[in-house]
């Protein structure tokens, strides 16, 4: 035993370490790729984004230069689904090889396409380019510390001085920065950083235009004459001449090829993390103290006192709970129903819990766009097999017989519910003309993952779980029901589920905020230890919650709980939704009325979901504590 001891303390510590530091630790998609000097190094552009619109544009949608043929990348469903479009660029690359002044194109602005730049810059749309799978940043120096911005604005407003006219300008020179590492002892050379400071300059150049032998006046490299500022800047109007360039400057750099990623996943404010999971654990412990005092004092005492008292009388005159056992096992209204949730919330817990793992390991780092969404997409349809079973071994135990009708409703009822709110915003987005619109392609191949994988999984679970022998229920249930008495207004249904939904809420929002921030500001979150021990904090929040609010209950003699413990931990998903809204008009700067649909359409899907995961874990914590107390008991 005292050699055990100190090897299970060094494998807690392990796994404090891996939580806490899963971060930074990341397993790469792809393998690292060496360049030599004047190697071809391939630039993509990917789609301009906005936090004003959330509304997804393709870089070409925009008059931009373009290369001869137009190619896009191979894209993955997750890629799809979060609306990225990868495409070549016209920019040319050579690996340690610096150039300055390289003029890309000459456009002239017309009507329409002057229009579409200055509702772009209006939006403060940004864009977006990778190289060597390493997203484009412009940096941001602050007192004390260095900050990233993933991409870079199409343009800035301001205005000439002397006069209040508000004028639109285009950032069309980009002084790219390319960091890369070589290794001492093999010289191989490697991609470390991708940075890029944008200056908007109205060129000006001597005699006739020609692209290969025009020379700029306000660009030369032979002259040693650069671009460091935007003094003379160009607007962008109706007929305005545009001449887009660019610098390559290559800079050798300490940061290895396997912690390129950590600049983009710093995160400052460890401290609020640390901070959130304390809190959560006060919560937690303050949780446990009363299920501990509730198992260990009260239920022992009274299973103690029930089993030595040899008169009902007796025994009614000392608590309530077991006054209802002939009746804790009735089934409830719409069991068909609280079956189809319970199996939708186990599939959803077993997706959750799945990606959480994977992504602790960093297979699904930030390197591999789209793989969180393909993931999770992929692990919903696997778990349907969990779902069948799940909801025909409830269904069995209600004595209900038509398995085939529960396992359809099962199958059908929560993705038609999301499938029906995500296709109106599609919808939306497709009227926007947006890239981030689903194409239909996509949208069959997701009906083809619903029918022709869940669907039948979720078949084969519900056969399974059918077959299985019912579960018998620890005392037995008389034919009459029992009257319950008036409840005291703190019992009343409606309250006690609002406030059963306070401490789950309360457990996780804080590193909500970090969730919405990443997905509505388009900022990287990759603290997923962070984030998976705010999990296992969530699920025990709320089956304690719930068990200590069910046990007051039944001492109440009311013993219709089945849906209570669903919606205690359920209503969670409320204040979720709630914080939501907070959150939109407080942090967010959105004012088109299709980009706040679109905001609180995927919104009330998150919740929806949030109330399936939480209801669930409440409603089988406290399945399994009625159970536990029940058959502790002698009943005459």
């Amino acid at each position: 035993m005292g050699r055990a001891a100190p090897s299970r303390y060094l494998w807690i510590s392990v796994c404090v370490l891996l939580f806490v530091h899963a971060r930074s630790f990341y397993l790469p998609g792809v393998s690292p790729q060496e360049f030599k000097k004047g190697e071809v190094l391939t630039v993509k552009v990917n789609k301009l984004t906005s936090t004003k619109t959330q509304l997804p544009y393709t870089f070409y949608s925009l008059d931009y230069c373009q290369p001869p043929k137009i190619v896009d990348s191979a894209e993955n469903l997750g890629e799809v689904l979060r609306g990225d479009r990868i495409e070549n660029s016209p920019y040319e690359f050579k690996m340690r090889e610096p150039q300055m002044c390289n003029i890309l194109c000459r456009k002239t602005l017309n009507a329409k396409t002057a229009k579409d730049f200055k509702e772009k810059i209006d939006d403060e749309y940004r864009v977006n380019m990778i190289l060597d799978n390493l997203p484009l940043v412009v940096r941001i120096e602050r007192t004390e510390l260095r900050v990233y911005q993933q991409g870079f604005n199409v343009g800035v407003k301001g205005q000439y001085a002397g006069t209040k006219e508000q004028k639109h300008f285009i950032y069309n020179h980009l002084s790219f920065t390319v960091k890369y590492h070589q290794d001492k002892e093999t010289g191989a050379t490697r991609i470390v950083g991708f940075e890029v400071e944008p200056f908007s300059v109205k060129h000006a150049y001597e005699g006739e235009w020609s692209e290969k032998t025009t020379t700029l006046t306000t660009c030369n490299p032979h002259a040693k004459r650069e671009v460091t500022s935007s003094e003379s800047p160009q607007e962008v109007e109706d007929k305005n001449e545009v001449i887009f360039t660019y610098d390559i400057r290559f800079q050798d750099s300490e940061i290895k090829w396997a912690s390129r990623w950590d600049t983009y996943l710093l995160m400052a404010d460890d401290q609020i993390h640390w901070f959130s999971i304390v809190n959560s654990l006060m919560i937690v412990l303050f949780l446990s103290g009363m299920v501990a005092m509730i198992m260990l004092r009260t239920l022992y005492r009274d299973i103690s006192k029930y089993n030595q008292l040899e008169t009902q009388e007796e025994a009614q005159e000392e608590t309530g709970w077991k006054l209802v056992h002939g009746d804790v096992f009735r089934p409830p209204a719409n069991s068909d129903l609280l079956c189809v949730y319970a199996g939708t919330g186990v599939q959803f817990f077993g997706m959750t819990l799945i990606t959480m793992i994977f992504a602790l390991l960093g297979f699904l780092s930030p390197s591999n766009r789209g793989g969180l969404m393909t993931a999770m997409v992929l692990l919903w349809v696997f778990m349907g097999l969990f779902a069948g079973y799940s909801s025909a071994r409830l269904y069995k135990m209600f004595k209900g017989t038509e398995w085939k009708k529960i396992t359809l409703k099962t199958a059908f009822m929560f993705p038609a519910t999301i499938f029906a709110v995500f296709f109106v915003l599609n919808a939306l987005i497709w009227g926007q003309k947006s890239s981030g619109a689903v194409p239909f392609g996509t949208m069959f191949a997701l009906v083809v993952l619903w029918f022709g994988i869940s669907v039948p999984l979720v078949f084969v679970g519900s056969y399974v779980g059918f077959k299985k022998a019912t579960i018998e229920d620890p005392v037995k249930t008389n034919k009459i029901p029992r009257q319950i008495p008036d409840q005291p207004w703190y019992m009343h249904p409606a309250f006690s589920i609002l406030i059963g939904g306070i401490l789950p809420f309360g457990a996780v929002f804080i590193e909500l905020f970090f969730i919405l921030t990443s997905i509505w500001l388009h900022q990287f979150y990759y603290i997923f230890g962070f984030l998976f021990i705010v999990f296992v904090i969530l699920i025990v929040t709320c089956a304690e919650i719930t068990i200590v609010l069910c046990y007051f209950q039944l001492c109440g003699e009311d013993y219709q709980w089945w849906w209570r413990s669903y919606l205690t931990s359920g209503s969670s998903a409320l204040y979720l939704f709630l914080y939501a809204a907070f959150y939109f008009f407080t942090k967010l700067n959105i004012t088109k009325p299709v980009s706040g649909a679109l905001y609180f359409g995927y919104m009330l899907i998150g919740s929806y979901a949030f109330f399936v995961l939480t209801g669930t874990i409440g409603f089988y914590a406290c399945f399994w504590f009625t159970r536990l107390i029940y058959s502790s008991v002698k009943i005459d």
